[in-house]
């Protein structure tokens, strides 16, 4: 009877400070949240900056290669042109009043498949260039946008399962069909597995690919699935 009432104590103690830790997390969360607000336009002003320059010079870089290939061509285009010229009003000097040799040197602006269209050729492979230059830049300034997110709504809360769990929605977003779950609801150690098995199951990435989710979602999730699992080991090797 006394060892049950010791037990029962015991539970009711580690229950309190259960609660008594998530009421301070909970306090110390929304204070870093809103310093992440104020960090993330912060970030998004600077990356937006930083973007639209390096596409600047990208495109400066691109045109000044196009208006010299351009130029280059021409010359060549020209010079051969004048040799041709020269070439033939030789033959039929020397040859005389005989049969015209045009077929002989055909005019390179029609019958030259290496000059015909070299121009438009050329400036079609640098807009080409410009614009693969410009997804791969996309891409990494999304994946340094979204890492940045990730590192500021787990900022404070690595490892710490109900903190993650209970702040969810913040990283993925009012769109993603999460539905938050309260930090008072994670109390109990079985809560706090449903609540995780939810979780990993809804940023898993084949339920992503069933969803239609789009690239920065996928990307997003597949951070979060990784916190997820860090934050699980711990929360199972002090628990069991």
């Amino acid at each position: 009877m006394e060892e049950r009432r010791r037990t029962k104590v015991r539970g009711m103690e580690k229950e309190r400070i259960v609660v008594e830790r998530a009421i301070r997390e909970a306090r110390e969360r929304a204070f870093a949240e809103a310093q992440e607000r104020a960090e993330k336009a912060a970030a998004e002003r600077a990356a937006t900056g930083a973007h639209q320059r390096v596409m600047a010079e990208a495109r400066e870089r691109l045109e000044k290669a196009c208006a010299e290939g351009n130029g280059k061509s021409a010359a060549e285009k020209a010079s051969m042109e004048a040799k041709l010229k020269a070439e033939r009003a030789a033959d039929q000097q020397y040859k005389g009043s005989g049969p015209s040799n045009s077929s002989k040197y055909p005019s390179p602006s029609i019958h030259d498949g290496r000059y015909s269209g070299g121009n438009g050729e050329s400036v079609e492979r640098c807009k080409a260039t410009l614009e693969r230059n410009q997804r791969t830049a996309e891409r990494a300034r999304l994946a340094e946008t979204l890492d940045a997110d990730v590192k500021r709504w787990s900022s404070g809360k690595e490892r710490n399962l109900r903190a993650l769990l209970s702040t969810l929605q913040y990283i993925l977003g009012p769109d993603s069909g999460w539905q938050p779950i309260p930090l008072t609801d994670l109390i109990s150690t079985a809560a706090v597995k449903k609540a995780y098995r939810k979780a990993t199951l809804f940023v898993h990435p084949d339920k992503l690919q069933q969803r239609g989710a789009s690239i920065q979602q996928k990307y997003t999730c597949e951070k979060v699935f990784d916190l997820l699992k860090d934050a699980w080991n711990k929360f199972s090797a002090e628990e069991w």
